[in-house]
């Protein structure tokens, strides 16, 4: 089965090297024993994104990620749209860089179609240890 890594802009955001970043997903999904169906990244900016939290999740708040699971028993499919003015402010809020907290919220979508959870704090222990140890996975040929 051909599998897909797709990203759009709703901003005026432009993912670079696109390529690296699909094949840094497949990757990574492969090293959790899961396969890459349709995977679509939907860069935003918050009102954008606050208006899908309010209207699918009656939620009235701001947040950097929101993503949609329709993965089918090991193959991931879903929608996962993040807004980019939210990472900017926590990249800075956590003295970190914008491509670095990029990486972190785009896999932590990815994570959860693998069934990882992030609501109590054990859960979000493995969340963290589970990005760091797929961020390390991201290669980029210089």
């Amino acid at each position: 089965m051909e599998h897909q890594v797709n990203f759009f802009s709703e901003t005026n955001f432009v993912l670079e090297r696109e390529q690296d970043y699909a094949e840094w997903i497949v990757a990574a999904v492969k090293s959790e024993n899961k396969l890459t169906g349709e995977i679509n990244y939907i860069f935003c900016d918050d009102e954008y994104l606050h208006n899908i939290n309010l209207q699918y999740l009656d939620h009235d708040t701001l947040t950097d990620i929101i993503s949609f699971d329709n993965t089918v028993g090991d193959t991931l499919h879903g929608d996962i749209y993040i807004s980019i003015e939210r990472i900017r402010e926590n990249a800075g809020e956590f003295g970190v860089d914008f491509n670095e907290e990029l990486k972190r919220v785009m896999i932590h979508g990815v994570l959860h179609f693998c069934g990882y959870k992030d609501k109590t704090e054990r859960d979000k222990e493995l969340m963290r240890r589970k990005e760091e140890e797929k961020m390390k996975m991201f290669h980029v040929e210089q």
